[in-house]
């Protein structure tokens, strides 16, 4: 095959799930948000369906309803973005359930879908989405005597234990909330690993599940499998690929991979990256261009008909760490041409 193979492990990514999960004594939900990280929503949300997960959050609504069309009637799915305009057909159609982030899209889902679930979302000082503590006081009562599903907030520095911010939010949520009887919701990934009152009602992990930082005892969930098209030898001196970056200093063997910028393999990753073969590590050299990258295969001892980026010995954060990135940027980022094979769940 000429492209990479993007493998899932499933059971991994449940096991995941059970530990974080087993962290938190109320109910313990999954964000599949991005195509599941990118990962495929559909399989991943089945196998947390079967794992026992009964609420699910993805960003916008359209999400929410290819998730919907693959995991049936009997979990909720909750919508980061709310109730946007044009969106009520497909939220009352669906079943959806919108996290109100304004005054309007409240007024919005209350005209147009009187009757049907909702939940809020609260800011604490992200300023990112959610109501202000002055526009949650002048409709609190309103929302709660309708059918308010949950009241959420999302913190800013969770993946920073001792980050200051992490307690004003804390106490600005307590602030906003305390005494309401709607189940509350503040923890993420982060938020879980920061301690149990943090927790809440319910608790929303989504990078963790997928193998992702902060949560460093996950089990990696995505491996990565890249074939070699052409091996050649380059003579000391001669230079490889875009831009003439890359000069032999010995009698080199390149093999020319089939990867690039258009699978998530970032062009930052030039002259950088660290691929893998049978345990032994070996390295990128030139640039990533937007189909092929080139890896110096001098020192394996035999040639190689694939080489691997994303394996136990290269998680998704240690890739991240030679982007200049995040975990989540590497998932969310891979690459539609890839063969992807689903294993456990």
């Amino acid at each position: 095959m000429s492209t990479g193979l993007l493998s899932v492990d499933l059971d991994a990514l449940v096991s995941n799930w059970r530990a974080l999960d087993a962290m938190t004594q109320g109910e313990t939900c999954a964000v599949v948000k991005a195509d599941g990280y990118g990962l495929g929503a559909a399989k991943v949300g089945r196998a947390l369906a079967r794992a026992g997960v009964r609420r699910f959050f993805v960003a916008v609504a359209e999400e929410g309803a290819e998730l919907r069309q693959a995991l049936g009637p009997n979990v909720e799915i909750c919508v980061f973005s709310g109730h946007m305009r044009g969106d009520t057909d497909m939220i009352g159609d669906m079943m959806l359930t919108p996290m109100c982030n304004t005054i309007g899209q409240l007024t919005r889902h209350l005209e147009a879908l009187p009757e049907h679930p909702f939940g809020i979302q609260l800011d604490t000082g992200m300023n990112r989405l959610g109501l202000e503590i002055d526009e949650w006081a002048s409709v609190a009562e309103i929302a709660l005597s309708q059918n308010c599903r949950l009241v959420i907030s999302h913190l800013a520095c969770a993946d920073a234990p001792d980050h200051p911010m992490n307690r004003q939010q804390l106490e600005q949520f307590h602030l906003m909330t305390d005494g309401i009887s709607v189940p509350r919701s503040l923890a993420a990934t982060g938020g879980i690993l920061l301690g149990p009152e943090y927790h809440f009602d319910l608790t929303r992990p989504g990078v963790g599940l997928y193998g992702g930082m902060p949560f460093a005892d996950a089990r990696p969930v995505a491996h990565l499998d890249l074939p070699v098209v052409q091996i050649r030898d380059v003579a000391e001196g001669e230079t490889v690929g875009y831009g003439n970056v890359w000069t032999a200093q010995r009698p080199s063997k390149i093999a020319t991979v089939a990867a690039g910028y258009a699978d998530g393999l970032q062009r930052v990753l030039s002259d950088r990256a660290t691929l893998w073969h049978a345990g032994q590590p070996v390295p990128l050299v030139g640039r990533v261009s937007m189909d092929l990258i080139t890896v110096d295969v001098t020192d394996l001892p035999d040639l190689p008909g694939s080489l691997s980026v994303l394996n136990a010995d290269q998680t998704v954060d240690a890739l991240a760490d030679q982007a200049g990135t995040i975990g989540y940027e590497i998932l969310t980022s891979l690459g539609p041409r890839y063969a992807r094979r689903y294993s456990g769940g």
